[in-house]
Formats: structure tokens, C-alpha cells, sequence
């Protein structure tokens, strides 16, 4: 899959000739021919393995007769009111989402951040013969098939450091804006951790609105976060600005939340105008949400004692790489995720670092190189960093980060 760009008047968007690949199977094939030095401990999908709350398996074996019937793809009343109801209690929105209209079941996020795309393309009444849509570097791979898929240019833009780990919209020439369908926007961000503040995302929404392209807020992990602070959320803004949720649609699941990444159960929200015409193509194309999964859904979201507990290991975990890791590799706890986004350039970059802790310590983690696109000057913003997801039980975890000092000093 390519995707070819050309941005060079852009300092901080990648001009290139891009591959797309999954990170996983890339991952694999390097390591194939290493046999691991000690007992595996898998660190590389974020995959959330903490316990399924216990009322899963209940409202499954009640609600399962649903199986037995295609789902509507707008999915039930209760689904899109419940998510609605989350919304406004989690971030304040008094109301801003309509859950007849602003609310549709996805099965997972995944799906829907990939099809997105596809309807932004098709709704955009700009005159270009160039459509981009715009992802930040590193990205989530659905981001880019989606722009793929939809014909378009995939510009990818640099967050690093320098930008606090989020993309810098300012920096982009008016003539890239212009031609514009969309906007990925992840906060917390993958896999940096960086979290945009309520003034950081109503200038993303007011460029979106400016220029007259789709915003599409990635927030699957709002609910991961240290402290008591809560990422700020999207639709929050939006409300902000007033006017409606014009040009913003926000995506979130249950996977990283409610540990639930194999119900393949989320919602997008916000902007109804889009999601009733995105509804009509989705009903032809998108996996339908069986009705017990929403049921499942329905439940998750209206209980909060399994997510505070879900946090409450996620920090163990993290004041855990805060003693053991120390300052070593740059490393800095992040304010939201669940992954560490590791510095190791004076060992030989990410995928060196990758290959050293498989062969010696069994750690399997992901070069950040897999995660992000190259330059046409050949730089790849992630060659130096290593990512790894702190997903495992506590124990394993430490565990783990022991085994990645040893190794690597």
C-alpha cells in the first residue's frame, strides 16, 4: 500500500513516497530467525490484558438470542443513547450530542477510522485533482489505509518533540490546507502519550472549519490517563465554539477502556450532517454491531468502577518505569496511553534496540521506525525510539522493564 506525498514546502509534513505496512507484520518477519534468549514476554500490540469486567459474560448469555437476527447498522435506541449520555457526563457537553442523529455503533474503531476516509472524499466538494488527507507522524495504520483507499494523498506530519508530540497545523502551507478532506487527530496521541488541551483542540476545529475539511478525533484512549486530570475531549470544544459539531467526528471503543479489544464494539460520534450520509453508505459496505455486543456496550458505559480500576494499573505500572527505568532513554512518563516511547539512538535506533531485547532478555517490543513514515530526505522520525505497551499484568511488567535495563544498561 502507497501513498505518495509532496509537501517540500512544508518543513514539518513528510514529502515522500511512502509504504504502509502493518507494524506487526514487519515486526515479525525481522524477528523470525532470532530464537527469544529468555521466556517471551510480548509487549507490542496494545492489546489491554487486565480481567473482562464481570458483567460481560451475564449480558451476553442474556442478550443471546440477538445473535440470531442481522443488526440494524444505526444500531439500537439504547446503544446511541447510552453512548450520548457518556459523553455528556465524561466531558461536560451539555447535551451537544444528539443520539438519534450524532451517534453511530462501530465494530471497533478500527473499521470506522478507515471508512471515515472514504466519506470524507466522497462529500468534499473541493476542486482538486490532489485530495490529501492529513495523519501525524507516527500514525495509526487504519489512518492511512483509509486515505489510501479514498484516493488520496496520505501527508503525514511530524510530532515530536519539538511539538509537544502533536501535530503543528500551523506550520502548513495555505496551498496543502486548501486541498484538504481530512484530518486525523489522535489525543492521547499513539504512541506518544501527548494529550491536547481544550484551547489545542478548538484551534484544530476552527482550521477543520476554516478550510472546510473533516476532523476526525481518534479518543480510543480518553480513558487512560495518570492523575485525576481527564483529557480534555473534541466535542467538548466543539460545543465551545457553538454552532453545532459541524465538521468533527470523534471515535472511541470500548478496547482500551473496558479491556474489551475482542468485542470489537465503539461509536463515532458528532457531526450529523456527515454520519446521516456516512450511515447510507455504511449500511452497503461496514460490519453491522450484533445486539448483544451493544448490550455489552450499554452496560460498559454506564459503570465506571472497572475503568478506575483499569487506571489504578495502568499507574502501578507506569510508577513501576518511573523506579526502574529512572531517566534512562529519555523517558518521561507520559500524561495519557499506555505505551513507552523510548530514546534509544546511542544503541542503534529502535530496530537494532528491537532485535537486542529479543535475542538477549525475550522482551518482544516495536521499532518506532514501524510507526511512522520516511522523508524524502530518507529520515524516518521514529528510527530512534522503541515502543513498548505496557498492557501486561504489573508483575510482567516489571518483569520486563527489569529485563530491558539489564540488557541494555
Amino acid at each position: 500500500m502507497t501513498a505518495t506525498t509532496d509537501t517540500s514546502s512544508s518543513p514539518s509534513a513528510t514529502a515522500a513516497k511512502a509504504t504502509f505496512a502493518s507494524p506487526f507484520q514487519r515486526l515479525a518477519d525481522l524477528l523470525a530467525p532470532i530464537r527469544p534468549g529468555r521466556a517471551p514476554i510480548n509487549l507490542t500490540v496494545g492489546e489491554p490484558r487486565h480481567p473482562v469486567p464481570g458483567f460481560v459474560g451475564p449480558v451476553l448469555q442474556r442478550e443471546i438470542e440477538g445473535f440470531g437476527r442481522y443488526p440494524a447498522i444505526r444500531g439500537t435506541d439504547a446503544f446511541r443513547r447510552a453512548v450520548a449520555e457518556w459523553i455528556d457526563r465524561r466531558y461536560g457537553s451539555s447535551g451537544a450530542v444528539d443520539p438519534e442523529h450524532g451517534v453511530l455503533p462501530l465494530s471497533g474503531s478500527r473499521e470506522g477510522l478507515f471508512f471515515a476516509a472514504l466519506e470524507a472524499k466522497r462529500r468534499s466538494k473541493k476542486a482538486t485533482d490532489r485530495p490529501a488527507i492529513l495523519l501525524p507522524n507516527p500514525f495509526y495504520q487504519a489512518y492511512a489505509a483509509g486515505a489510501v483507499a479514498a484516493g488520496c494523498e496520505a501527508v503525514m506530519i511530524d510530532a515530536g518533540a519539538e511539538t509537544g508530540f502533536l501535530p503543528d497545523l500551523g506550520a502548513l502551507p495555505e496551498d496543502l490546507l486548501e486541498r484538504t478532506v481530512a484530518l486525523y487527530y489522535a489525543s492521547p496521541a499513539n504512541p506518544q502519550g501527548a494529550v491536547a488541551s481544550r484551547a489545542g483542540w478548538r484551534s484544530v476545529i476552527e482550521t477543520a472549519r476554516a478550510h472546510d475539511f473533516m476532523l476526525f478525533a481518534d479518543e480510543c484512549y480518553s480513558e487512560i490517563y495518570r492523575g485525576e486530570a481527564a483529557p480534555e475531549g473534541v466535542l467538548a470544544a466543539a460545543a465551545d465554539l457553538g454552532g453545532g459539531l459541524g465538521r468533527v467526528v470523534t471515535f472511541n471503543s470500548l478496547s482500551k477502556r473496558s479491556n474489551l479489544p475482542g468485542l470489537r464494539c465503539g461509536f463515532a460520534a458528532g457531526d450529523p450532517d456527515f454520519l446521516r450520509t456516512w450511515v447510507a453508505f455504511r449500511n452497503m459496505a461496514a460490519p453491522q454491531v450484533p445486539g448483544p455486543v451493544q448490550a455489552v456496550a450499554i452496560a460498559a458505559f454506564g459503570d465506571e468502577t472497572h475503568v478506575i480500576e483499569n487506571r489504578r494499573l495502568y499507574d502501578a505500572k507506569f510508577a513501576a518505569a518511573e523506579r526502574i527505568l529512572g531517566r534512562r532513554f529519555g523517558y518521561a512518563t507520559p500524561p495519557g496511553g499506555f505505551f513507552l516511547w523510548l530514546d534509544v539512538a546511542v544503541l542503534g535506533g529502535g530496530e537494532i534496540v528491537a532485535e537486542r531485547l529479543w535475542r538477549e532478555a525475550g522482551v518482544r517490543t516495536v521499532p518506532g521506525a514501524y510507526l511512522c513514515g520516511v522523508g524524502a530526505d530518507g529520515h524516518n522520525p521514529g528510527a530512534a525510539h522503541l515502543r513498548v505497551a505496557m498492557v501486561e499484568s504489573p508483575a510482567l511488567t516489571e518483569e520486563a522493564l527489569g529485563r530491558i535495563v539489564e540488557t541494555l544498561g
